[in-house]
């Protein structure tokens, strides 16, 4: 799950899990994979990083694999 902000400053979590695809348009839209779209202030690398931190956190058995590759 990760923390988006709509247009309107109201933050919502949404389950990165469900995410089908992300478009900036110029604002970003989200589309889950049940057709349901939002539009989010975040651009998408900002959205891509939420992504990959809550995917670490998740399985932190990669998160040392990686530290151990440095």
């Amino acid at each position: 799950m990760i923390n988006v902000t709509r247009l309107n400053d109201k933050m919502f979590t949404i389950n990165c899990d469900l995410i089908e695809m992300m478009e900036e348009t110029p604002d970003t839209v989200i589309t889950l994979t049940g057709g349901n779209k939002f539009v989010v202030s975040e651009p998408i690398e900002v959205l891509i990083e939420r992504i990959v931190e809550f995917r670490r956190r998740c399985h932190p058995i990669c998160n040392v694999e990686e530290r151990a590759k440095l």
